[in-house]
């Protein structure tokens, strides 16, 4: 399949492309023209998203595609419309962005009780429309047999056919007034299937509509954007969504469903590709807590109560009932003796996690589980359970569609009955951590506990979906190292391509500041914390702008807030805040100073343009907690990837806190006008901490030409260098501060 780069152009919205960014599409083209998987790294201002949407929606028009576009940054995916809307002005592109349920429900329902209220509907719809052709067949009959000159037989053989479909059209009346009175359907969905909606499809693809205006368009008309949007995908050119929409392997297959497509028919970009590690472990994750199944229990008396009489699922639901409280004592037993001492104390209203695991032998919840459990074999009454839960919550659905429960009934008892298998079937499994949780009611200050099975190694979500889609485009500024991306994602043969920074080297500086290294045994120090915050306030007060400081965690980012003394604003970012509106505020100001967590939601996929934020300080080596969890990843990743601690904390911690890292320092200089300093305040990040601490030197992570650019300096001199680029690049508006 031969193409050209004026091919590609007419999908590129801008005069001319960089040359880099041509590179890129020709390598891109070729690979999915291959079915080959892309690892593009590309520094901030490499135009990363065209480079990777115009060759896949070319490849994808020849090849008879789809292209699906997915991030899980909401400011990510407000470029992807802009980007897609620039696309569709130059070359007509079928495009829709697409969102979960949850955000675009008119009457607020869960995703079950919808699903029952669009069965409903749609069965109330289908009757209305068999009772519309009875009738006109009814009334077609009855011409046949009045009107024309007189033919005995053939009146006589209308007049029964008309009998007939008298006699059907009786049947789907009485079904209709049986449905009109007791069902609960949608009002919304029922108009959506009522009226005419060609309107709406010429308004969508016109322009590229966010849901926001499609849910404000339905809601105007009374109609069900959701719907209306999961119809109007199948056929499109290119598709925006969430990662949900394709790492949850049950939204995914009824994505391509409603896709119209195979998935080897679909290619697949990813931004902030980095992510796809933790968020397919997220979508991977399987639960049940003790409130869950102590539900079950109340359900199975009651249906031993209904089933009264009947010995068949009597016996079910006793075996159900046996098996189910057998695992409810055991998580009960297991929880209590696994605290320590002045442990259960500590709980409070967050899930606590347990160690449970063993290294040669099955986690102490099954133990338990299997010293407590007396019966004929739990293998068969699980079995029973696991049937008599899926016809629970078929009468459930059934109920609910008859009017005769207000909202869809979960079945507590499929699902605990299904966490349970797997938990037997899947918890010794390489790469599965069973984890046991508590937290304190907040009613009654009792504890209560959780079971969970945490997938550790995200090759196990994400290798069936990237072996089964055409290709897909893994695009990121901070994919690097190749190899490692491949491993823990389950790529196989992937095509790599990397482009650092575009921008004027002579723009920017990168300072290793040779401070002290911040172990965690070191922050207590008061010296240490003197060091620190007087680095904080010479970057501050040499600073043209605002400048942002990230920490390992938010109790040290709130730590020197309270400790460094600026002349401007302070802001923290803290748990739980909004931190679209305290970067507003922050953005609103050209001499503050906002100290927050790497690890928090400020540290990428948002912008600081221009003096929004002119330094970035980095401080620490910021590792993430190091609990248990992680402990677990790092042995399943040692397992899978080497043969010793050192490739699992190398995976598992060492990379992943670089990247995020990275992510920080490109927060500044985002264009070619740009300008800023980006700070790595420890002494693991200088180069002569490669030959005096090289069991905790970091530097060597980094990718080589960023390595080159890095100026080791000593906490004192910092200020006088960033005095001397600042002025070198016309930063000060007016006198340069005084050092």
């Amino acid at each position: 399949m031969a193409t050209t780069d004026d091919d590609y152009l007419r999908f590129f919205p801008y005069e001319e492309p960089y040359d880099h960014q041509r590179e890129a599409m020709g390598g891109i083209y070729d690979a999915l023209t291959d079915g080959r998987d892309v690892l593009f790294e590309g520094a901030c201002g490499t135009g990363k998203t065209l480079a990777s949407l115009v060759p896949a929606l070319e490849y994808a028009r020849q090849a008879d595609k789809t292209v699906v576009i997915t991030t899980n940054v909401h400011q990510q995916m407000r470029q992807f419309v802009e980007d897609a809307r620039a696309i569709t002005a130059q070359e007509s592109i079928r495009a829709v962005v697409f969102r979960g349920k949850g955000s675009m429900c008119h009457i607020d329902v869960d995703y079950e009780e919808c699903q029952a209220l669009r069965d409903t509907t749609r069965d109330l719809v289908d009757k209305e429309r068999e009772r519309a052709e009875l009738e006109r067949q009814e009334s077609e009959l009855l011409d046949q047999a009045t009107e024309g000159p007189s033919d005995g037989e053939n009146q006589e053989n209308a007049l029964e056919a008309r009998n007939a479909v008298m006699d059907e059209l009786q049947a789907v009346e009485e079904d209709l007034e049986e449905l009109q009175t007791d069902a609960t359907i949608c009002d919304h969905y029922y108009r959506n299937l009522t009226v005419d909606t060609t309107e709406f499809y010429a308004w969508l693809y016109e322009d590229v509509r966010t849901p926001d205006d499609v849910y404000e368009y339905a809601h105007d008309r009374g109609l069900c954007g959701y719907e209306l949007l999961k119809e109007g995908v199948e056929g499109v050119d290119l598709v925006v969504c969430n990662y949900h929409h394709l790492l949850d392997p049950m939204i995914r297959e009824q994505f391509f469903r409603w896709l119209g497509r195979d998935p080897e028919d679909v290619v697949a970009v990813f931004d902030e590709a980095h992510n796809v590690e933790n968020a397919a472990r997220d979508h991977a994750r399987r639960t049940l807590t003790e409130t869950t199944v102590e539900s079950a229990i109340d359900e199975l008396a009651e249906s031993e109560e209904t089933a009264a009489g009947s010995g068949g699922e009597g016996a079910r639901s006793e075996a159900a009932h046996n098996v189910l409280a057998t695992f409810l004592r055991a998580l009960r037993t297991t929880y209590d003796e696994a605290f320590g001492f002045g442990e259960r104390e500590q709980v409070e209203d967050h899930w606590y996690d347990l160690s449970i695991a063993n290294d040669d032998r099955r986690d102490e919840l099954t133990l338990a589980f299997l010293q407590e459990y007396s019966g004929p074999g739990f293998h068969e009454e699980l079995d029973q359970a696991l049937e008599l839960g899926r016809e629970l919550d078929q009468q459930y659905e059934e109920a609910f569609k008859e009017g005769d429960l207000d909202t869809r009934k979960e079945c507590q008892t499929l699902q605990a009955a299904q966490f349970l298998s797997a938990w037997l079937e899947e918890s010794d499994d390489l790469g599965q951590y069973p984890v046991v949780s508590v937290r304190r009611r907040e009613e009654s200050g009792d504890i209560y506990g959780r079971a969970e099975l945490y997938t550790c190694i995200p090759s196990n979500v994400t290798g069936d979906l990237f072996s089964d889609l055409h290709a897909s485009v893994l695009m990121s500024a901070t994919l690097r190292p190749f190899d490692v991306t491949q491993d823990v994602l389950g790529l196989t043969d992937a095509e790599a391509m990397a482009y650092g920074e575009q921008f004027p080297e002579e723009r920017r500086r990168t300072y290793a500041v040779d401070g002290p290294a911040l172990f965690s045994s070191e922050r207590d120090d008061p010296s240490t914390q003197d060091a620190v915050a007087g680095v904080l306030e010479d970057a501050a007060q040499m600073t043209p702008g605002n400048t942002l400081a990230f920490f390992p965690s938010y109790a040290e980012a709130e730590r020197y807030h309270e400790r460094v003394d600026v002349d401007g604003k302070q802001y923290l970012d803290e748990p739980g805040t909004q931190a679209r509106d305290l970067r507003d505020s922050f953005v609103d100001r050209d001499d503050a100073l906002l100290c927050t967590s790497l690890w928090g939601t400020l540290g990428e996929g948002v912008s600081y343009d221009g003096d929004d934020a002119r330094t970035v300080v980095v401080v620490g080596v910021p590792y993430p907690h190091l609990d248990d969890r992680m402990d677990a990843v790092q042995n399943a990743y040692a397992m899978s990837f080497g043969d010793d601690e050192e490739a699992g904390w190398h995976y598992a911690v060492e990379i992943p806190t670089i990247r995020k890292t990275r992510q920080a320092l490109g927060r500044v200089v985002r264009s070619p006008e740009d300008f800023g300093v980006r700070i790595l305040l420890d002494r693991r990040y200088t180069e002569a901490a490669e030959m005096e601490m090289h069991d905790y030197a970091v530097r060597g992570t980094f990718p080589p030409e960023e390595r080159a650019e890095m100026i080791d300096i000593d906490p004192e001199k910092l200020k006088f260098a960033m005095l001397n680029f600042y002025q070198d690049v016309d930063g000060y508006d007016g006198p340069p501060p005084t050092p």
